[in-house]
Order: structure tokens, then sequence, then C-alpha cells
């Protein structure tokens, strides 16, 4: 897409115009300060529902991020601010291109869901194989093997595991706002309580949910974060008329089933305080190697390299292509710059102890203001570290409001679907595998483990050994030992 016309006077050529190329590339001071907002406004609800995925889970010790027994969503909302705001800035100066970095959602998922909860796993462990995984991405920024890396997994492989994700984290957002859950009989899962709708939560999760759809539907910049905000004050409000209280008592037992999950909306003493980033440093970087094992750690780490590396690539052709940014070779500028930085995101996200810290496809509603130049992406990052000193606010957000984004993203991940040859059994049963088992096990190494696995198990019967890359091999012979650890361990006599 070209730059869009304007009616706007010129930039001067002077020394910060200069540095960020504003007039080469066709864009004006007021386009990017824009450009910057409508990204930030885009992107911020990562502030809050980051806290409420990271924050409000145990690791397998019983213990929350920062060593706790209670969460403390605070720290993690102070924390995800930060290092959204010093990577984003990072990118702008460094890479002069108009592309901002927060956790990434699916990898919070997986870190807190797939890692995290493993047993003898600790928040501390989890957050070491992020640091190492960000690690291992810049030294291959670095050496250029990122190709051989990149042309290791097919793309519709890669397709599926996004897909999956997306499915992942719906259903996180469907069982934490209690739409979807548990009977107490053989049934695996049931629509609310005993089948049905219940509660004035559940109305909040519904009229979020939709709301935030409307808006897209009417391309509305910023949906989610209103969905978030408006569903908030609706259960703010209901909660002051009707009284509905928590879910859980102070144990954790559930006494109220049509109470509100996580915390009870109600107007915080403090709007604003002192932000504490104590999670900074909070990492143990080989720990998960004793906790778990070498193998499981490996692939692990593997896991979140891949789709760290590969979502972030097509964030970065997918940004510059909006805004007619790359060369004949749909490469953008600067491109080794970006990368470079986007590896120290992921290492920084989980120095943080806030997950791996990536590329927002987001930053194309500022691009479709007019954003050009890495100035947009200092004033989002700016705006993020404005946010550290309103984290008491994420305190007030019940689960019933936030979820509702979850869906909505693990939509926008589902959409990719049409981009698997469902018709090609060589791909379309990895694909189905890898894409099914993520949320029907709860687990995403699950569903990669097996979609990996068939993929190269049908090449083979199929006479295509050539086909398959070297490293896919390597990677499946890992995950064969993954899968069949404890037999393994049984056989050789390992406790």
């Amino acid at each position: 897409m070209s730059a869009p016309k304007s009616t706007e006077t010129p930039v001067r050529e002077n020394a910060l115009t200069r540095f960020f190329e504003i007039t080469k590339r066709r864009s004006t001071l007021g386009r990017e300060l824009r450009g910057g907002l409508v990204t930030f406004f885009t992107m911020a609800y990562i502030v809050v529902l980051n806290p409420l995925i990271i924050g409000t889970q145990p690791d397998s010790t019983g213990h929350f991020v920062g060593g706790g027994t209670v969460p403390d969503v605070r720290l993690v909302a102070a924390a995800t601010a930060l290092v959204a705001g010093v990577m984003t800035i990072l990118m702008g100066v460094v890479a002069n291109y108009p592309l901002a970095l927060a956790t990434g959602l699916g990898l919070n998922a997986f870190v807190t869901f797939g890692i995290a909860q493993l047993p003898k796993m600790t928040w501390a462990d989890a957050m070491g194989l992020v640091v190492i995984e960000g690690l291992i991405i810049l030294l291959l920024v670095l050496t250029g093997f990122r190709q051989a890396v990149f042309r290791a997994v097919p793309a519709q492989l890669k397709t599926a595991i996004s897909v999956g994700i997306g499915l992942f984290i719906t259903i996180i957002g469907l069982v934490d706002s209690g739409i979807v859950r548990k009977p107490a009989g053989p049934t695996p899962v049931e629509l609310g309580v005993g089948g049905f709708l219940a509660g004035w939560p559940a109305v909040v999760f519904i009229v979020g949910l939709l709301a935030i759809v409307v808006m897209m539907v009417n391309k509305v910049k910023g949906a989610i974060l209103y969905g978030i905000v408006g569903a908030t004050v609706l259960a703010i409000i209901i909660e002051a008329i009707a009284n509905v209280g928590s879910q859980t008592d102070a144990t954790g037992k559930v006494v109220n089933p049509t109470g509100w999950g996580l915390n009870v909306p109600k107007l915080p003493d403090t709007w604003i305080a002192k932000p504490d980033f104590s999670l900074l440093g909070d990492f143990n970087l080989l720990g998960s190697f004793s906790a778990i094992g070498a193998v499981s750690a490996i692939l692990l780490i593997f896991t979140l390299m891949l789709a760290d590396f590969f979502d972030t690539m097509g964030t970065v052709v997918a940004i510059g292509k909006e805004g007619d940014l790359l060369d004949e070779d749909s490469n953008p500028p600067y491109v080794e710059r970006i990368l470079v930085v986007d590896s120290l995101a992921a290492a920084a996200g989980g120095a943080a102890s806030v997950s791996s810290n990536t590329s927002y496809i987001e930053s194309a509603s500022g691009v479709g203001e007019g954003a050009r130049t890495g100035l947009a992406s200092v004033v989002t990052g700016v705006l993020f570290l404005l946010a550290t000193f309103f984290a008491p606010l994420v305190e007030i957000v019940p689960y019933e409001a936030a979820t509702p984004a979850l869906v909505i993203v693990g939509f926008l991940m589902m959409t990719q679907v049409k981009d698997i040859s469902w018709d090609d059994l060589e791909i379309a049963v990895p694909a189905f595998l890898t894409i099914v088992l993520m949320p029907f096990t709860y687990s995403i190494t699950a569903g990669i483990g097996a979609g990996f696995v068939t993929y190269v198990l049908l090449k083979l019967v199929r006479g295509k050994a050539k086909s398959v890359h070297p490293l896919l091999y390597v990677v499946s012979g890992l995950f064969v030992v993954y899968f069949a650890i404890d037999p393994i361990k049984q056989a050789l006599g390992v406790s």
C-alpha cells in the first residue's frame, strides 16, 4: 500500500527527520506521532491481558510469578509495560522500523500452561528457557543460520501451529470466563452451569465479546482494548448493584459458581502507583535442565524458538508490505537490525518474567495511519513506559471482562487455516493433529510434536525422504524421545 496523500507541510530536514528518514520515506512528523499513538492503543490490552494469563497461574510448586503463594498481577503489569516500552523504543532507534513489541500472546500461554506447570518446574526455570530461546535466536540472526531454520519447517505446518495456538487460547478464555466448565458427570465439558449460562459475569463476557466483534466489523482501532475497558466498567456497575461476589473463598474453593473469576470488580483505592520492577532478573537460566531433563528442556526451547522466530518474520514482512517499505525481494530496510532487536526482546521478556516479547501485527494499525519510520515506535514505547504507573488498574479486571479478548485473538489466529492444503493428506493430517491436539490435550508441545513426527513419517512412507529438511529429522527424533520418555526411563531403570 502506498503512503497516503496528505496536505500536511513536509517536514524540514533537521537532525531528527534525517535520522528517522521521515522525508525519504514520504512521511511527516504528524503521521509518525499519530501512528505511534494508534499502535499503542491498539495493543495496550497486553498490559492487562498478560498479567491475567501469567500472573494468575501457579507453577508446579504452587507459587506464582515473583515467588509468592498468591497472585500479584501488579508486578506482571508493570514489568510487561516496561519491557514493551524499552524494546519498542529500541526497535525505533536501532532499526528505524514502525514496529512495536510486547509479550507475545500464544507464547505466554505456552510458557504458562506448557512449561511452568510441568512437574518440578518453577516460574524462574520457565523464564530461564525463554532467555535461552531469545539468545539462540540472536545467535541464529548474527550467524545467518536463520535461513536454515526458516526452511526446515514447511510453511503449512507453521500455519497449523499458529492456528492450534489460537484454539488453545480460545479454550483458555472460555474456561476462565466460566462459559465452558467441567461438570461432575462423565461429560468432559459443558456450557456454563448445568448446561446453561448463568449469572451476571456470563452477561459481562457475552457483552464484551459482542462489543469487540461489532467494533472490529466497523474497523474501530483499539477494539480489543475498548472491549476490555467497557466490560470492566459494566462489571463494576453490576457488582455495585447486585453484589455478586467472588466465585471462590480464601482457600480457592468454589463456593459461588456464578460469581466473578479472579477479581471482584470495584473501583481501586489508588489509580496510579510507583511501579514495582522486582520481577526483573527473577529467572533461573539452567534450572529446567535439572528439573525436567535435557531432552525435554531442549524440545521446549525449540518450540518457543519456532513460534517466536517465524511469527516475527511474517509480521515484519506484513508491516513492510502495508507501508510500502519492502525492496524488490520483499525484504524490509535494515532487516538484520530488526531481527536483532526482536531476538533481544525475547530474551528480555524472559529476564523480566513476563514471557518472550515479540513483534506485534497490531503495528499495522499505526502504519495504516501513515507511520513509516521508527519515530512511531519511539512514541509507542514512551506510552508503554508511562503505562507502568497504572499497574493498579489490572486488579479490578475480572476474568469475564478480559477473556473475550482471548477468544477474539483465537479467532484471528484461526483465520490462517485457509492457507493449509486440506486435499493433500501428506500435509493435511499433520496439520490437523497439530491443531486439534493443542486444545484437546491442553498442550502446545504435544500438538507440535505430533505434527512433526506424523509429517516426517508420511514423507518417508511416500518415498519423499529427500524433501524433508535434515533439521526436521533431528527435531522429530527428539519429539519421539519426548513422547516415549516414560517407557524409556522404565526400560533403563531410571526413576
